[in-house]
């Protein structure tokens, strides 16, 4: 039997206040073609369908048409809530949508229940984990301790009655101890929140969500597929994909990664202002990428996001590379301030922000400033 894992859509999700929405929809119809030309006989999504507990309507539309579209292909899907999203809003018409084999998980009422599948070699069955956290779990094993994430999972592992003699699967949305985690995540202190792999011992294959980087924690068969597409310069050089998982006899699982090429990728380029606004430096550069420019200059180029963004539109970020950032450069306080003139207090202060003195021109017209304000005031 072959599975596609996916996990941590996020849609809806807005990088630096672009919506993703668009590339979202693109990346999807990449995925159903990959879908259909992979034959797979099942879908798992380990959690974090939207960025918001509370998605905009526009979000529940675009996963609608995805998931219509899978269950018309009569494969069975699978679909947990992550920590962004709300278990009962994930959970709402579970019950009717199982009629077109389209599974939700449900609250998490302290059991799972397994949904039994079979292909020639017998019998697989899925437990589906939503994200639990130890209050989540708490209420339903008041005879235990529980104190940690690690605690939580391990008890409610325990208690599903697996059969090791079968094949078994699990979708969960949790961290796992030793995965590599990017700025696009929930970073808690601590890490407390971590969850060791050896309490997924018992399941040939676990389907993780909540790492945006696709990765195996612990063995090849404990594993994240990452997000379909880059939520943080911290991911620019990630290859996005998607997870292919065969599963045959028991102890016999092959996985095959599929990479995804988005609409607009994320990318960062570095130098100084007239060599990124130059012919040569960008015509080999998609324009239309989602970028982060880093401008090398010392000095400050007035509206410099404004006058890039007429070649590249789809400027996320600037930032400077120069000695004043490089030192993490202040303004001191001035001493004798009193004794200074206003132009001299202004000379002091570009000096520090730009490790260099004013030009003459720039003296000049800041001296010519001065005197019409005070021209004014007078």
């Amino acid at each position: 039997m072959k599975f596609i894992h996916l996990s941590d859509l996020h849609i809806g999700k807005k990088v630096n206040e672009f919506s993703m929405l668009e590339d979202q929809k693109y990346i999807f119809e990449k995925i159903i073609s990959i879908i259909e030309q992979q034959n797979v006989n099942g879908v798992c999504i380990a959690g974090d369908i939207y960025d918001k507990s509370i998605p905009p309507k526009e979000a529940v539309q675009v996963f609608d048409d995805f998931l219509t579209k899978i269950a018309k292909k009569n494969i069975p899907v699978f679909v947990i809530s992550g920590n962004h999203d709300a278990a009962e809003r994930i959970a709402f018409g579970a019950e009717l949508m199982k009629q077109s084999s389209v599974y939700f998980s449900p609250v998490f009422d302290g059991n799972v229940n397994e949904i039994i599948l079979k292909d020639e070699y017998g019998e697989i069955a899925i437990y589906m984990l939503p994200f639990i956290k130890p209050a989540t779990v708490r209420p339903f094993y008041s005879n235990v301790e529980i104190n940690s994430y690690n605690d939580a999972v391990k008890i409610v592992i325990e208690n599903m009655n697996i059969n090791k003699n079968r094949r078994n699967i699990l979708i969960a949305h949790q961290f796992v101890t030793g995965a590599e985690k990017s700025n696009s995540e929930d970073i808690s202190v601590g890490e407390i929140d971590n969850v060791d792999a050896d309490v997924f011992s018992d399941f040939d294959y676990v389907a993780l969500g909540h790492i945006h980087k696709p990765q195996y924690v612990g063995r090849e068969t404990i594993r994240y597929c990452g997000t379909p597409l880059k939520y943080s310069f911290s991911e620019v050089n990630h290859k996005k994909s998607v997870t292919i998982v065969t599963l045959k006899q028991k102890n016999n699982v092959s996985i095959e990664k599929i990479e995804l090429i988005p609409q607009r990728d994320m990318c960062e380029i570095e130098g100084y202002y007239q060599e990124i606004t130059s012919l040569c430096y960008y015509k080999n550069i998609n324009v239309q990428n989602y970028m982060h420019i880093i401008l090398k200059d010392e000095q400050d180029i007035i509206d410099a996001i404004a006058k890039l963004r007429s070649i590249y539109p789809n400027i996320m970020r600037l930032d400077y590379n120069n000695k004043r950032t490089q030192n993490n450069q202040t303004v001191p306080v001035t001493e004798n301030i009193e004794n200074k003139t206003p132009l001299q207090l202004l000379q002091q202060f570009y000096e520090a922000q730009n490790n260099c003195a004013m030009t003459e021109q720039q003296t000049v017209f800041s001296a010519r400033i001065m005197e019409k304000i005070w021209e004014v005031e007078l």
